[in-house]
């Protein structure tokens, strides 16, 4: 059974040490997605259609709102991954160089000496569960060294250049906006699209241009955030929570939030509880 070691919110996003044992599905998250092996098995994940791998030579960096899945190496036992979710604005504000938007060159980034002893680092604060004022520097330190690396060997393209900002189309902004306002209730995409002005093909069509995602997937991002603010922000029960937002037991809550996020929200309550700032 897949489980959470560790998690830490802050100002920055979130960092989280996981043992996971399963697959978890296509989802996005609008944070920077940063993921390293730490040990056990090799496994994988696949964004924009390729598989990477992740081992003790690779780790993977995920655009925001980026489409990825994870595809365990060891059913049984599984492997621990020192997971961080990366907030666009955070690294904006903390940059050197306040033109570099939070948008990686490269998929791949290689475990470099530096930024192994970087993982390594922040893998014993978060185990260690100490409060430090210096563990939002070692985050920066981390993201900024892969950062760096995925755009190393990417040519004749600057990140200046790179980073657009995406949901230019006021309608598709309309229907984010209208998902996130409904989100609990019995929701229609099809109410969705004819509220925002379009046809429910059209509304597919553009929606996916614009952000990379379905609607779908945009809204499970809305569920995954949603549910876990409620579960490190509230005294809600699990059952309350999947109810809030549109689920109709605590089983299929529990069944989409392993599957979103790698764990149960029961353990991922209990473990961020202990470790929030």
């Amino acid at each position: 059974m897949s489980s959470a070691v560790a998690v830490y919110h802050g100002r920055f996003g979130r960092a989280t040490l996981y043992n996971l044992n399963h697959d978890m599905a296509t989802h996005a998250h609008r944070e920077g997605h940063l993921t390293f092996f730490v040990q056990g098995l090799p496994s994988a994940m696949t964004v924009k259609g390729r598989r990477f791998a992740l081992d003790g030579g690779s780790a993977v960096a995920v655009n925001p709102w980026e489409p990825h899945d994870f595809r365990a190496g060891d059913p049984d036992a599984g492997s621990l991954f020192l997971v961080l979710y990366i907030k666009p604005i955070w690294f904006l504000e903390t940059a050197r160089n306040a033109q570099s938007g939070l948008r990686f060159g490269r998929t791949e980034i290689d475990m470099s000496d530096q930024i192994r002893r970087s993982v390594n680092m922040v893998t014993s604060l978060l185990l260690e569960g100490e409060e430090t004022d210096l563990f939002d520097g070692y985050l920066y330190e981390l993201t900024q060294k892969c950062f760096d690396q995925s755009w190393q060997w990417t040519p004749d393209v600057t990140i200046n250049q790179s980073y657009v900002l995406p949901f230019t189309d006021f309608r598709v902004r309309k229907s984010m906006r209208l998902m996130s306002e409904r989100l609990g209730e019995d929701l229609e995409l099809d109410d969705v699209a004819r509220d925002a002005g379009l046809s429910r093909p059209h509304f597919y069509k553009l929606f996916r241009k614009q952000t990379g995602l379905t609607p779908n997937l945009f809204l499970n991002t809305l569920r995954m955030e949603r549910a876990i603010d409620s579960l490190t922000g509230t005294e809600k029960s699990v059952t309350d929570i999947g109810f809030d937002l549109g689920f109709s037991s605590q089983a299929s809550f529990t069944r989409f939030f392993t599957s979103n996020v790698g764990i149960a929200p029961s353990d991922y309550r209990r473990v961020a509880h202990l470790a929030l700032r």
